[in-house]
C-alpha cells in the first residue's frame, strides 16, 4: 500500500515537487534542511501507515477476528523476507549521496541504472520465495489452525506485488539520495487512496475478506511503482533513467551490496526475532494475535517520526562524508536524536493513553482490545527507545560503517530476545513477561551502538 492530480487538487504539493529537486545537505542550517528533507518522509510514513491501517479496520471490522489475526499473523514474515532488499535500497541510497556528496557525475548515472535491475530482479526472486516458502513458513511458525489457510491466501497474493514494491522502494531510495523526499510521498498518496478505495470495494462489496485486502495491495503497489519510474524516467541531470542503459556495474553492484546487505541482514535478523516473538505470541491463540496485530497497526503511527529521521541520518550523513565534513557528522548526530526523542516519546505516550480508544478501531471484541493492551504498554510507550538506538546505527552506515550496527543489533536484540524467551519467558509464560523483552533489548542495544559509534567517528570518521 504501499498522483497525476490537477494541479486545482494539489497546487502546494505541485510547488513543492517542482522546488525539491536536490538539496545541499553539506551547507547550511542543519536543523531546517533535516525538517525540509524530513517531513515529506513523515508524510509517506504517516499515509503507508494510515492506508495499512485502513485495511486491518476494514477486515477487522467487516470480515471478522479471524480475518484480522489471519492479516496480523502475517506482518513478520512480510518484514522478514522483504527485509533484505530494502537493506539493498539503503545501501543505493547512501551510494548515490556519498557520490552527490563528492560531485562523482559520471558514477551517479551508472549508480542510478544498476540500483533500478537490482530491484527488478530482487522483486521476481522474492515474488517466486513467497509463492513457495508461505504456507512452510506458517506453520513453522505455528500459526493457529484456525486462521492458517487465510493467512496463506493473503501472504500467497501479497507477494504478487513484491515486484512493484521494490520498483518503488529502489525508486524512492535514489529520488531521496538528492534529497526529493516531495515526489515519493505524493506518488504514495495516489496508490494509498487508490488502495484504501479498494478495499471497501473488494472487502465490502464483493466480500472477499483477506483475499481482497491483498489484491487491493498489490493493485495500489502497481500505480506506485509505475509512477516512481515515470518520475525517473522523465528526470533531469544525473539521476534519469534510460531503460536502454539498464546494466550491472560489477564495481557498484559489488558496494551497494557491501553496504546494503549487512543493513538488510540487520533488518532480516530483526525480523527473525519478531518472527520467534510471534510464535509465542500465537500460543496464546487467535484473540491474543487479533490484539497484537491491532496494537502493533496503532504502534506503526509512532515510527513515522523515527523512520523519517533515521533515513536523514542516513543520507545527511552519508552526503557530509563523501565531502569530508567530519564535525558535521557528530552535529547531524545529536540534532536528530533530539528530534528523534521529541517525536517518538510524545506520540508514543498518547498512544499508550488513548489506547483503548484506539484499538476500538479495530475491533469490537473487549477480549482482543485488552491482550492489545498489553502490548501497547511495554511496546508502544516505550517505543522512544528503539529511535535512540536507530540514529548511531544510521549515522555509522552514513559514515560506511554497514557490517558493525548489523553485528550490533544482532547481539542486542536478536540475542537478547531469543534468549530472554528461551529462559525467561518459558518459565514464565505470560504476554506481559514475553513483551517486556522489546524495552529490555532496546536499552542493551542503545548502549552498544552509542559506544561503537563513538569509536568509529573518533577513529576517522570515514569508512
Amino acid at each position: 500500500m504501499e498522483i497525476t492530480v490537477s494541479s486545482c487538487l494539489f497546487p502546494a504539493t505541485i510547488v513543492l515537487m517542482q522546488k525539491q529537486k536536490t538539496m545541499d545537505m553539506v551547507h547550511g542550517p542543519l536543523v531546517r534542511n533535516i525538517l525540509i528533507f524530513s517531513v515529506p518522509l513523515m508524510a509517506s510514513n504517516l499515509l503507508q501507515i494510515a492506508f495499512n491501517a485502513a485495511d486491518t479496520i476494514i477486515v477487522g471490522k467487516f470480515s471478522g477476528q479471524a480475518a484480522l489475526a489471519a492479516v496480523g499473523a502475517t506482518g513478520s514474515l512480510v518484514n522478514l523476507i522483504i527485509s533484505l532488499f530494502n537493506g539493498l535500497a539503503t545501501g543505493a541510497n547512501i551510494v548515490i549521496a556519498r557520490q552527490i556528496g563528492r560531485n562523482e557525475t559520471d558514477r551517479i548515472s551508472a549508480s542510478v541504472h544498476t540500483t533500478y535491475l537490482l530491484a527488478l530482479t530482487g522483486g521476481i526472486l522474492l515474488t517466486a520465495a513467497g509463492l513457495v516458502f508461505s504456507p512452510f513458513l506458517l506453520r513453522m511458525m505455528g500459526t493457529p489452525q484456525d486462521i492458517i489457510s487465510l493467512s496463506v491466501l493473503y501472504l500467497r497474493i501479497y507477494y504478487l506485488g513484491s515486484l512493484p514494491l521494490l520498483i518503488y522502494n529502489f525508486g524512492a531510495a535514489i529520488l531521496r539520495s538528492g534529497g526529493d523526499t516531495t515526489r515519493p510521498t505524493v506518488y504514495l498518496m495516489i496508490s494509498g487512496i487508490l488502495n484504501v478505495f479498494l478495499n471497501l470495494f473488494f472487502v465490502i462489496v464483493l466480500q472477499m475478506s483477506v483475499a481482497g485486502v491483498a489484491l487491493a495491495t498489490v493493485i495500489s503497489e502497481s500505480v506506485s511503482a509505475v509512477l516512481i519510474t515515470m518520475a525517473l524516467l522523465k528526470e533531469e541531470g544525473n539521476l534519469k533513467l534510460d531503460i536502454r542503459k539498464l546494466s550491472f556495474d560489477r564495481e557498484l553492484t559489488v558496494l551497494i551490496m557491501k553496504i546494503g546487505i549487512p543493513a538488510g541482514v540487520q533488518s532480516m535478523m530483526w525480523a527473525i526475532s519478531n518472527v520467534t516473538v510471534q510464535s509465542a505470541i500465537n500460543s496464546f491463540g487467535s484473540v491474543a494475535v487479533a490484539g497484537n496485530a491491532a496494537a502493533a497497526n496503532v504502534e506503526s503511527f509512532v515510527y513515522i517520526g523515527m523512520g523519517a529521521f533515521s533515513q536523514a541520518a542516513i543520507t545527511f550523513t552519508s552526503q557530509n562524508a563523501g565531502a569530508g565534513e567530519h564535525e558535521r557528522i557528530r552535529t547531524i548526530l545529536v540534532t536528530v536524536l533530539v528530534l528523534i526523542v521529541a517525536s517518538s516519546w510524545s506520540v508514543g505516550a498518547l498512544a499508550w493513553y488513548y489506547g483503548r480508544t484506539l484499538l476500538a478501531f479495530y475491533t469490537n471484541d473487549p477480549a482482543v482490545i485488552d491482550a492489545g493492551m498489553v502490548r501497547m504498554w511495554y511496546i508502544v510507550f516505550w517505543l522512544f527507545l528503539n529511535g535512540i538506538l536507530d540514529v548511531p546505527a544510521s549515522s555509522m552506515r552514513g559514515m560506511g560503517y554497514s557490517t558493525l550496527p548489523t553485528v550490533l543489533m544482532v547481539v542486542g536484540i536478536v540475542a537478547v530476545r531469543l534468549l530472554y524467551i528461551r529462559f525467561i519467558w518459558t518459565a514464565n509464560p505470560t504476554l506481559d513477561v514475553l513483551y517486556f523483552c522489546f524495552p529490555l533489548s532496546w536499552v542493551i542495544t542503545c548502549v552498544l551502538q552509542f559506544g561503537f559509534w563513538l569509536r568509529c567517528w573518533k577513529h576517522n570518521g570515514i569508512a
